[in-house]
């Protein structure tokens, strides 16, 4: 359970933004962290990685970044910047990468993350967040926004007329729709929840939808899609997804289940199908899809919630 500390965040150094937090995003991450269920907590931790805020002090190196600045930080506050996938904007996959919270700053300190009044980051790993973003709504696009987009551009899973499946509709999945839907895409949802329905289709725009643990669906719709995004993070059986794929189909995975995946070789090589995985983003493609965001007019949906409201929420 949460409870909050006092804690003081490190001395801005030349580098530095240091934003006032306004909001947070709760992300379930989050609660998995929380919980230990990933066995790797640090306690006191203070969770939080989609945050956002007005700058209110700049080291004397920034340029991007001038105080007033509607700005966020998501997942990261620091990589080596010397490694392959640093230099290829890829700093996610940088085996150095410093988390936003429950991880270990270069100076030996724990991080602490957004739920929290104040926050100070090296600029590399602070972005813009456009104007015509609502503030509130824009905070959860730096983690559930930034997981679909990335692996929809690096897969090429964004060509206008083709199918995309987004199996689950929560954070990830309803995210993955609204893309989708913006990059001209046909969207179907697959989820094992009837009355999502509704929602999947007034609400966010969705043209089909599949109820997973119905056969008779889940057959009709064989070898309909181009693209799935799976983002379920319980277990589930991937091979039922696989057959819904075309040839050349691409599956690929954002959510983490707790046990090891398995399907037949058969289902993957007879339509010469594809199963890959994607985490998060690096620092340019998440301005690169604020800002697509922005230009579409597309945010999270949201509850806003006090501080105080956190354990129940």
């Amino acid at each position: 359970i949460l409870s909050p500390i006092n804690f003081t965040r490190r001395k801005a150094g030349s580098n530095d933004v240091t934003f006032k937090v306004e909001y947070c995003g709760i992300c379930h991450s989050d609660l998995h962290q929380i919980r230990n269920e990933w066995k790797n907590s640090i306690y006191p931790m203070v969770p939080g990685h989609e945050i956002v805020g007005y700058v209110t002090e700049v080291g004397s190196e920034v340029k991007k970044f001038a105080v007033g600045d509607r700005v966020g930080v998501g997942c990261m506050v620091w990589s080596c910047q010397q490694c392959d996938s640093c230099s290829e904007g890829q700093e996610q996959y940088c085996e150095k990468t410093v988390l936003t919270y429950n991880a270990i700053n270069v100076d030996g300190s724990p991080t602490y993350g957004g739920y929290s009044s104040l926050m100070v980051c090296d600029q590399r790993f602070v972005v813009r967040i456009p104007e015509t973003l609502p503030f509130d709504a824009a905070a959860p696009l730096l983690c559930a926004g930034i997981t679909v987009y990335s692996p929809m551009k690096y897969l090429q899973m964004s060509q206008p007329g083709k199918s995309l499946g987004v199996v689950g509709l929560g954070g990830l999945g309803h995210m993955a729709v609204k893309l989708g839907k913006a990059f001209g895409l046909k969207v179907t949802v697959i989820s094992t929840s009837p009355r999502k329905e509704k929602e999947a289709r007034e609400d966010l725009g969705a043209d089909h939808f599949i109820v997973s643990k119905e056969p008779k669906q889940m057959e009709d719709a064989a070898k309909s899609l181009d693209y799935i995004i799976d983002t379920v993070s319980a277990d589930h059986p991937l091979q039922p997804l696989l057959n819904l794929l075309k040839v050349n189909g691409k599956l690929v995975l954002v959510g983490l289940p707790e046990n090891p995946v398995s399907f037949h070789p058969a289902g993957v090589i007879s339509g010469q199908r594809f199963v890959g995985g994607s985490s998060i983003g690096g620092i340019k493609e998440t301005q690169e899809m604020l800002d697509f965001c922005a230009e579409h007019n597309i945010s999270c949906l949201i509850e806003n919630i006090p501080i105080d409201y956190v354990n129940t929420a």
